[in-house]
């Protein structure tokens, strides 16, 4: 890191208070070829950035108002210190510009963003790169899409974060003219988590548009976002699974097209995605398993049981190789958000409340190896994780522990529950009367 230049005359606003107004600014070396200028007006000054950039020309650029009369924010108002940083992350943008390693004019983040999805598209799958879009379209662009990367500072990244983790829950599906955007969600504990790990999820991905700009030169520094953390401990895995009758009551209460696809989830833990493009040549009777192909890049081999093994038998007896192993009445195929719907309505049919969403069928497969005994690292390979530290977070609480077993074996009987005789106020009453 360059050191700091010292300035005895514009250092503090004592300082400058006693330099005379003039209408040419009072300069500092900050580097070879860099100054910064400050001008003294009547009631306050400002900075601005000074460049050579060779053959008698420079490069100037206004940096914000001087700390004389109101506190430094690092934004709009900037104290010596401060002004002298901003400076120098531009001063390395201009020599950037010169050396043709960084394209010159306004570079924003929605430039930013719009570079990183175009790049992302040969790297992942179409539904990836239109989910990454929605999110940035919903939840990054509107407030920060025409910010420079070059102005974007920790602060302002901070306050976005900040909101991010405090409003109102989205509502995705369509509302008539008189139904609000969003709707109310509960406040207490465990909202507010689900709040902040969503809002942390976001960041991530701003992030990861941001770094990708920066490895590619578009942007001179990365210190901005680099110093904005994300909320901790609030990814704390908090696993809700179907129990047996329970997932038995939701299979019963199905269409039946899709009673199909919650059978395989809850049969093999696979997400919906990879269900609906599965093909009929991905099952292998022989080793009875199934051949899950692009899933996050990758190609697994999930494990059925006798009971799977036999379902995609006759799920897929006289079928062609080619064909979906899973489609709709219709004959049309199963497409993004298709399995919200029908699962609200099974599970309001089945009694089960609130609402199961197709990750929770996933869960139910996992949870229930995991209460088995069944090690981590094989749930793992099931589930497609790349390592176990994703599944014990999930499902280690539920696995069977020496801990716990040595707890309840050597812990005493203290045989307090049945030494109190309590009879109902209200039963007694009752009783009396008859």
């Amino acid at each position: 890191m360059a050191r700091t230049a010292r300035n005895s005359s514009l250092e503090t606003r004592t300082a400058r208070s006693r330099l005379r107004i003039r209408r040419t600014p009072y300069f500092a070396k900050i580097a070879k070829g860099l100054r910064l200028g400050y001008y003294r007006g009547s009631i306050a000054g400002s900075w601005i950035v000074r460049c050579y950039r060779g053959a008698g020309v420079y490069a100037t650029e206004a940096l914000g108002v001087a700390d004389d009369t109101l506190e430094a924010d690092g934004v709009k108002v900037l104290d010596y210190w401060q002004a002298q940083e901003h400076a120098r992350r531009w001063g390395e943008l201009q020599r950037l510009i010169a050396e043709g390693m960084v394209r010159d004019g306004s570079y924003t983040i929605a430039n930013a963003v719009e570079d990183y999805l175009t790049e992302i598209t040969a790297e992942k799958r179409p539904t990836s790169v239109r989910n990454a879009k929605y999110i940035f379209d919903a939840s990054i662009l509107p407030d920060l899409g025409a910010l420079q990367l070059e102005k974007l500072t920790a602060d302002r990244l901070t306050r976005w974060r900040n909101k991010l983790a405090t409003q109102a829950k989205r509502v995705r599906t369509k509302r008539t003219a008189t139904e609000p955007a969003t709707r109310d969600v509960a406040d207490d504990e465990d909202a507010r988590r689900a709040r902040k790990a969503t809002a942390n999820r976001i960041l991530t991905m701003l992030k990861a548009a941001l770094n990708r700009a920066f490895q590619a030169g578009r942007a001179s520094s990365d210190s901005a976002w680099r110093k904005v953390k994300p909320f901790r401990q609030v990814d704390e895995a908090v696993v809700r699974y179907l129990k047996v009758a329970e997932a038995r009551r939701l299979v019963r209460a199905c269409p039946e097209d899709f009673r199909k696809m919650v059978q395989a989830a809850l049969f093999t833990g696979c997400r919906y995605s990879e269900l609906a493009r599965l093909r009929c040549n991905d099952f292998n009777a022989d080793s009875a398993t199934l051949a899950i192909r692009l899933s996050k890049g990758k190609i697994r081999h999930v494990v059925l049981t006798e009971e799977g093994k036999a379902a995609f038998v006759n799920w897929t007896l006289d079928r062609s190789h080619s064909d979906n192993v899973f489609l709709r009445t219709d004959g049309a195929v199963w497409g993004p958000s298709h399995q919200k719907r029908p699962l609200d309505e099974a599970s309001y049919r089945a009694g089960i409340s609130p609402s199961v969403n197709f990750h929770i069928l996933r869960h139910t497969h996992g949870s229930h190896l995991a209460m088995s005994g069944v090690p981590m690292g094989v749930v793992a390979a099931q589930l497609g994780h790349a390592d176990t530290r994703m599944t014990e977070k999930h499902y280690a609480h539920l696995a069977p522990s020496y801990v716990a077993h040595a707890i309840r074996a050597n812990f005493p009987v203290l045989g307090i529950t049945d030494s109190f005789n309590v009879v109902s106020l209200h039963a007694r009453k009752t009783s009396q009367a008859s």
